[in-house]
């Protein structure tokens, strides 16, 4: 039986832990947190999920949250008019060919955890260092780390050529709040971009306490949303977010007339620089660690793929292990499985470091025409769940008129 460790209990490392347990391997987690601690803890992410990424779940068996969650029915965009406070130079909404859900980490990976246990793996709640990856890599066929903080993941050496950035683009910040007013007609991640200023969505999820939403809060640096480092508790927080909905985004504010946070937990804030990594580490022993996840990508979460990435590399790489059969887990082997996801992926990147950018013009002509054109707004809605569809027209300009002009040829024929 073929021994696997994975450094890392989150959305990447234990979907592929409990992968690999049905295909009869040995398999060991190694997390620095018990179930009950993260299920007392802060929030850790907003983990919209698109069908696609779901569809893994379902497959592993790990859905075990679907009839309970609130579904993300659409995506909506709003953009507030530069001269006219409270009005909206773009603003349309799409719905998608098949619901999204969020579900709060702090809900799946303690019950993912027990499973994993349950179903016969090994859990080690321990740090992942230096030390005790050359201990797993010397008693394991292969070692996987997946987490995606801490000192060591610094070892997988940056991809510079990969990486767009070198520092974070954007303050960040989450704030889960319950009695947020329903969007219109359907439910939706409703997107706003307000220009120099940042990005603000909000989607409706599961947390501990029941049904939530999810405020997502992107500032650009040195801006007037880059305003949490002096934040001193929970409620202060709350007020920060009302606050800058008031002054930016009206018709959000409304929508928040009476909400209270879920929990005191239910906030987050900071930053990071997006960053790929290349994924084989070699420990001093000269063995190896195969990067997955976070680990190796980190997107920001302005386009909500952090999550959804993980979950496309965990079933990448679990079809590779198994294909590998009794072979060698070599460096070769290592960077062509992660090249397999990068197919994926590297739109993902690109597409999300698009949107860190002030827009280029043919992206503006693009988010504008989407509303004279529901078949172009609901392209780039569903483009959410594959973002490779998003390519080559949301990269190349002439590529992108044409792509407007046979979407706004097509809704013409639709209104004949």
């Amino acid at each position: 039986m073929r021994r696997i460790a994975i450094v890392g209990g989150g959305q990447a490392g234990l979907p592929l832990a409990l992968g690999l347990l049905d295909k009869g391997y040995a398999v060991t987690v190694v997390t620095n947190r018990d179930p009950d601690n993260i299920r007392n803890g802060k929030v850790m992410s907003s983990q919209c999920m698109f069908d696609a990424s779901l569809q893994v779940e379902r497959d592993l068996g790990l859905n075990l949250w679907e009839a309970d969650c609130p579904t993300v029915d659409g995506i909506g965009l709003a953009v507030p008019h530069p001269e006219q406070p409270g009005q909206k130079v773009i603003d349309w909404v799409a719905r998608l060919d098949k619901p999204a859900q969020a579900v709060d980490q702090r809900i799946k990976m303690p019950a993912w955890m027990e499973l994993f246990e349950a179903r016969g793996g090994k859990l080690l709640i321990q740090d992942g260092g230096v030390a005790e990856l050359e201990l797993l890599a010397a008693s394991h066929d292969l070692v996987l780390l997946a987490a995606g903080k801490g000192d060591v993941v610094k070892l997988f050496e940056r991809d510079a050529q990969r990486s767009r950035f070198d520092r974070p683009q954007r303050a960040l910040a989450l704030t889960y709040v319950s009695g947020m007013r329903p969007a219109p007609d359907y439910s939706r991640v409703a997107f706003n971009l307000i220009p120099g200023v940042g990005e603000y969505f909000v989607f409706p999820a599961l947390t501990t306490s029941g049904p939530c939403e999810i405020m997502v809060f992107e500032g650009i640096p040195g801006g007037p949303m880059d305003c949490w480092r002096d934040i001193k508790s929970p409620q202060e927080h709350l007020a920060q977010s009302l606050n800058i909905l008031r002054t930016y985004l009206p018709w959000e504010a409304e929508r928040c007339g009476a909400v209270e946070l879920t929990d005191a937990n239910g906030i987050l804030a900071g930053s990071f620089a997006p960053t790929v990594r290349k994924p084989v580490m070699t420990l001093p022993s000269g063995r190896l660690v195969f990067g997955l996840g976070d680990a190796v990508v980190t997107n920001d979460p302005i386009t909500g793929q952090g999550s959804n990435n993980a979950t496309k590399a965990c079933a990448v790489y679990l079809d590779a292990i198994v294909a590998h059969g009794d072979g060698a887990f070599t460096a070769d082997w290592m960077q062509r499985t992660f090249e397999r996801f990068w197919e994926y992926g590297e739109a993902v990147v690109e597409w999300t470091n698009s949107m860190l950018m002030p827009p280029a013009p043919h992206l503006l002509k693009l988010l504008k025409a989407a509303d004279d054109a529901p078949a172009l707004a609901s392209a780039i809605a569903n483009g959410f769940n594959h973002p490779p569809a998003f390519f080559p027209w949301w990269r190349d300009d002439v590529a992108c008129d044409a792509f407007i002009a046979s979407n706004a040829a097509r809704a013409a024929r639709a209104a004949a």
